[in-house]
């Protein structure tokens, strides 16, 4: 059967109401004097026995919550919310887990969701203004309480090949780009359309969507990649200073005898490094063909002996998705900046936050349109981050926000974090055709399609309104499962290479494993059926990681993902193609090339100017 349970908390313990009914009343100016929230679980495939055991064990506590399954909001004024279909939603999914603790073989679904209930009495506009303030129209709507069911998941949508793709000219495809939502511009997709020709076929619509995020700005960094054709310096306080800069640069540039490369701001970034390798003064540190932190290594104590560890330590942005929904997209900032390390085989125990934000006492009428209130974004971003990090129980010995008009435009969201692991836990070998490549940690769903992409292109006053797909939510409970299995000396041994589940998932999580994969779309354990192969290839879904292991090794590997609860499933194997294929429902949807992924699309060019600075020396005081 299906029920509908409403839990508040008593007097006294109303802490997240009485502070809603502040916000409300500072940010949008109103006088409520009262104000009552109520959570509320949908429950499907529930008989009356199992109802009773869990009212007061998952769904609240005797001490400090009312339960019932009866709950009178006839003649009452409210707002009731939910999750959009496909968004994870961490407090279902945390009771479902509790109910079948109780019973294993329930076959149960929840839904979650909340009512404010208000005791004032409201007109029509000032709820349209609590309206859209509480519901962020990408990741929520409003609940229909007359209506208890489960939402219903779309079918599938097949997989279609593009007719007429090679057909495209030249003066169609700025055209494609923008009708398609594409990130990549004009130049990318003529070598799309001239690989094609090549290949003498028409693409399938998730080739193109796989190389839309393969040559995304997120995974390829084309703003630093961009190469710069001249360099001019306006002349100002720190001009000579900045000349001084590039000369020795170029100096540089040509003692390593890359004078031949492109100027670029990924050159200028790495070079320091390349030119101290060169010296000599870098041989801690680890290379290898896994990119996912920097790595170093350390001499240890432990316990009065000295053993070699690696220190990693990586940073994440995460500006997009914070912009877009502040919670979801801060606490997986840190969860994807922990994964970094944690697929480099290291325990991450410290992080930072630094983090970026427009005037967040500015009105909230004033607010851009198409933005969230500054407010809203830095507080529930703060919120998001901690939730996470305490959940997992990591350590941010450093928060600071800046606060700068500028930061309007775009949210400044920073995770960075560092780990260690032994050396002799670490094994870095090229996986070679006959490997497999396992999959696990959590589900796949709609959240995060389109992240990569979606972070690589403008934001606009349409950005709210397109980007739900691109929310992506962390389930931090999952992620320590995948710490524990990594603490396992005799897991990590076992694997030769692994990568996190960050942008692009499937296609490139996976995809950069091997040169040659053979990747089955079908075997990825999903949250919902419905999910087309274009989906399950790019959904950004989080706390998943992939490892290339020896055929011989995969079942003890996944033995050890048993024993820490962790879905483990064989998801691709590697091949010596040199292409990335993928099947789906037994046909191959995706047959691309290796050396045309890794080209990365067009070059792209550009003139750069650095803007002189105050004339004001900021290190000098005024008096």
């Amino acid at each position: 059967m299906n029920y509908r349970v409403f839990v508040e908390k008593k007097e006294g313990f109303q802490v997240e109401a009485q502070s809603l009914r502040k916000e409300l009343n500072a940010s949008l100016g109103l006088k409520l004097s009262q104000l009552r929230l109520v959570n509320v679980y949908d429950l499907f495939g529930f008989d009356r026995q199992l109802l009773d055991k869990c009212l007061y064990t998952v769904f609240g506590e005797r001490p400090t919550d009312r339960v019932t399954t009866d709950f009178d909001l006839e003649g009452r004024q409210y707002l009731a919310v939910e999750y959009l279909p496909g968004q994870f939603d961490q407090r279902a999914s945390s009771a479902e887990d509790c109910v079948r603790l109780i019973d294993y073989n329930a076959d149960i679904t929840i839904k979650s969701g909340k009512i404010i209930l208000f005791d004032d009495t409201i007109d029509t506009e000032t709820m349209d203004k609590i309206r859209r303030y509480f519901v962020n129209p990408i990741e929520s709507r409003q609940k229909d309480l007359s209506i208890l069911e489960t939402f219903a998941q779309p079918a599938a949508e097949e997989t279609r090949i593009i007719e007429g793709f090679v057909d495209l000219q030249d003066d169609d495809l700025a055209r494609y780009c923008k009708e398609n939502s594409l990130a990549m511009n004009a130049d990318d997709l003529r070598e799309v359309v001239r690989y094609f020709r090549l290949e003498r076929r028409n693409p399938y619509e998730t080739e193109l969507k796989i190389l839309d995020t393969y040559w995304s700005d997120h995974c390829r960094h084309t703003t630093f990649n961009t190469s710069l054709e001249d360099i001019s310096v306006e002349k100002g306080l720190a001009s000579d200073s900045i000349e001084a800069s590039l000369e020795l640069y170029h100096s540089m540039r040509g003692e390593l005898r890359r004078s031949d490369r492109n100027v670029c701001l990924m050159d200028m970034a790495t070079l320091g490094a390349r030119y101290l390798r060169a010296k000599g003064f870098l041989d801690d540190l680890e290379e290898s063909d896994e990119n996912n932190a920097c790595s170093i290594t350390v001499d240890v104590d432990v316990d009065g002996k000295s053993e070699r560890w690696l220190l990693q330590f990586k940073n994440e942005t995460h500006n997009h998705p914070t912009e877009i929904e502040p919670f979801g997209g801060a606490s997986t900032c840190l969860g994807g900046a922990i994964r970094d390390p944690l697929s480099g085989r290291s325990y991450v125990y410290q992080a930072m936050r630094v983090t970026g934000a427009g005037d967040i006492y500015m009105p909230v009428g004033d607010t851009l349109k198409g933005k969230l209130p500054q407010k809203t974004i830095s507080t529930k971003a703060a919120q998001g981050y901690s939730s996470y990090g305490n959940q997992i129980g990591l350590a941010t010995t450093f928060v600071r926000e800046i606060y700068h008009d500028q930061y309007v435009a775009k949210r400044l969201e920073v995770g960075a974090v560092v780990g260690a692991v032994r050396v002799d836990d670490v094994r870095r070998l090229k996986p070679k055709a006959g490997d497999v490549v396992l999959m696990f940690g959590g589900r796949t769903g709609r959240d995060g399609v389109g992240g990569a992409t979606g972070s690589s292109k403008e934001h606009t006053t349409e950005s709210l309104e397109r980007c739900s797909s691109e929310v992506q939510k962390g389930n931090a409970p999952e992620e320590r499962k995948l710490q524990r299995l990594f603490r396992r000396s005799e897991a990590t041994r076992l694997v030769k290479k692994a990568n996190d589940f960050g942008a692009g998932g499937v296609c490139v999580a996976v995809g950069e494993l091997a040169d040659g994969l053979d990747i089955y779309l079908d075997r990825v354990r999903t949250k919902y059926s419905g999910l087309s192969a274009t989906e399950l290839a790019i959904s950004e879904s989080q706390e998943r990681m992939a490892v290339v292991v020896g055929r011989d090794d995969m079942e003890e590997f996944m033995r050890y993902c048993s024993e820490e609860n962790i879905e483990v499933t064989h998801i691709a194997d590697v091949t010596d193609t040199a292409r990335l294929k993928m099947m789906f429902k037994g046909e191959t949807i995706v047959d691309l090339s290796r050396e045309f992924i890794d080209s990365a699309g067009a070059r792209h060019f550009a003139r750069a100017t650095i803007a002189a600075v105050a004339d004001r020396n900021p290190f000098v005081s005024c008096d």
